[in-house]
């Protein structure tokens, strides 16, 4: 299995050479060169494996270049109680009748991130190994919460690598700040930009293509790499939880083999859905994927219309991973929806960067549409659908995770669509206890940030994640906080350059 490039079709490279650059020279996103299959009676054997056994089997497909052992070493290691809360790793919850919510964030920053940022830093050291790759690896991460901390805690002092980690100050919510503020670790690094996330994400971006700084990295025995969803090591491991979750299903006795489900994903740089699409490519039957954004609803516009445009208002809200305007990811979806149409998709991506908009082609609209729905909602609606669930189902969720219920809400009455349906659960809802403990009280509180906790806590019946509860006696190590121009300096002068 090879990989090509999103805006150079001709780039060829091995698993093992995607993961290290982490982005294609030019921009670009890796891709594998064509969908491995997987049959129904290979689905139906992955119900009866562990879940560090189901990841191996799915990695085996797209990571051609590893050996068993290798991948086994990077599944034992990653999947295990000893960072993750429980067996199961990804726990399925009954919601009500024919829907369930896949629990996603057992793992040590308790976000769904964890699933894919525990066995990355196993993916790029084998990696690294494999292509007799001597230089120190240097992580760069944008952050719009979850992802920081869950890959600070990933390569935290993993050995030959340095992680550097930008969070926009205002737009991660306390306890993520506070997560990200407190790190351990020799080889980490953490800094606060005056901008938004997709401010961020353009920085580093731009950072990674910038020939000067990979020169300079280069002459002090480095190179940079993404813990990012632009990463493929950061995204085929969210392939597994969702083969895996319809293999439990199937195990269960709540579907039979072969039953098509619908798939509902909270997503604002769009890897978690994608990551559903490749599932349902490699041969689990799905009905639809469903797209749930909060109201900064550039996704659900898109796919509506046909016009990506993140020339809009950037609203900070109480899903904070959700609030990007610029969703990378979907360059990947794109370009395996024209055909692998390099030139294409350099235009379009071209119009982002220059003009803020782009729009595609009539037959790409109507492919899109066929795969996906979308919709939204605002931050009175995620209050009141946590209120709803908690009230009616004794279940308390957070603030992503009700989006994606109340999307699917909205979906069933349009559509009268009954098919089984797994909603993709995110987030702890202690991470975002300010607006969950509102929302399950139906009011504000003055209690502190650990206060809500202990509050929600005796409300829920639900145990504080040992993750959380730890934080409160932390020393904070980083409190920098830069201008959006500053990042590439920033870099510089850490690494000492």
């Amino acid at each position: 299995m090879f990989y090509n490039s999103t805006r150079n079709s001709s780039v060829k490279v091995s698993s093992a050479e995607a993961i290290t650059q982490g982005i294609s020279a030019e921009g670009g996103l890796f891709v594998p060169e064509e969908i491995p299959q997987i049959s129904l009676d290979d689905i139906k054997a992955v119900g009866d494996m562990k879940y560090a056994d189901r990841a191996a089997f799915v990695f085996s497909k797209f990571l051609t270049d590893f050996t068993d052992a290798e991948i086994h070493y990077c599944t034992d290691n990653a999947y295990s109680t000893k960072n993750f809360e429980t067996e199961s790793i990804a726990e399925i919850a009954h919601l009500f009748d024919g829907t369930y919510m896949l629990e996603l964030w057992h793992g040590p920053t308790c976000a769904f991130k964890d699933m894919a940022l525990q066995i990355l830093p196993y993916f790029l050291t084998t990696s690294a190994k494999k292509i007799n790759l001597d230089k120190k690896i240097v992580i760069l991460v944008a952050t719009s919460g979850d992802t920081g901390k869950a890959a600070l805690e990933g390569f935290k002092d993993v050995e030959g690598t340095s992680i550097l980690v930008f969070y926009p100050e205002d737009g991660v919510s306390p306890m993520q700040k506070r997560q990200m503020k407190t790190q351990e670790g020799g080889n980490v690094g953490v800094c606060a930009i005056k901008g938004n996330f997709d401010d961020c994400q353009n920085g580093v971006k731009a950072i990674f293509t910038d020939a000067d700084v990979k020169k300079a990295l280069d002459d002090k025995g480095m190179m940079f790499s993404s813990a990012n969803s632009i990463n493929w090591g950061r995204l085929v491991p969210q392939v597994v939880y969702y083969i895996s979750a319809y293999a439990e299903l199937v195990k269960d006795g709540e579907i039979e083999l072969g039953d098509k489900i619908n798939i509902v994903v909270p997503t604002g740089n769009f890897g978690n859905i994608l990551a559903a699409y490749y599932a349902k490519h490699m041969g689990i039957p799905v009905n639809k994927l469903i797209c749930a954004s909060n109201i900064n609803n550039v996704l659900t516009d898109f796919i509506n219309t046909g016009v990506y445009d993140r020339n809009r208002k950037f609203f900070a809200t109480v899903s904070p991973s959700m609030d990007i305007l610029i969703s990378s990811n979907l360059e990947r979806l794109l370009y395996l929806l024209t055909g692998r149409d390099d030139a294409v998709i350099r235009d379009w991506f071209g119009k982002l960067a220059s003009e803020g908009r782009y729009e595609v082609s009539a037959d790409v609209k109507a492919k899109l549409q066929e795969e996906f729905c979308a919709g939204y909602c605002d931050d009175e609606q995620t209050k009141e659908v946590i209120h709803e669930i908690y009230e009616k189902y004794s279940y308390t969720c957070d603030t992503h995770t009700a989006v994606a219920v109340k999307v699917y809400e909205d979906y069933k009455k349009a559509t009268g669509d009954t098919t089984k349906t797994v909603i993709a659960s995110t987030a702890s809802p202690y991470k975002f206890s300010a607006a969950v403990l509102e929302a399950v009280q139906n009011g504000k509180s003055d209690l502190d940030e650990y206060d809500m906790i202990d509050k929600l806590a005796e409300l829920s019946k639900m145990p504080v994640p040992s993750a959380l509860a730890d934080l409160r006696n932390k020393p904070e190590r980083f409190n920098d906080v830069i201008d959006k121009a500053d990042q590439k300096k920033y870099v510089l002068g850490t690494l000492g350059i």
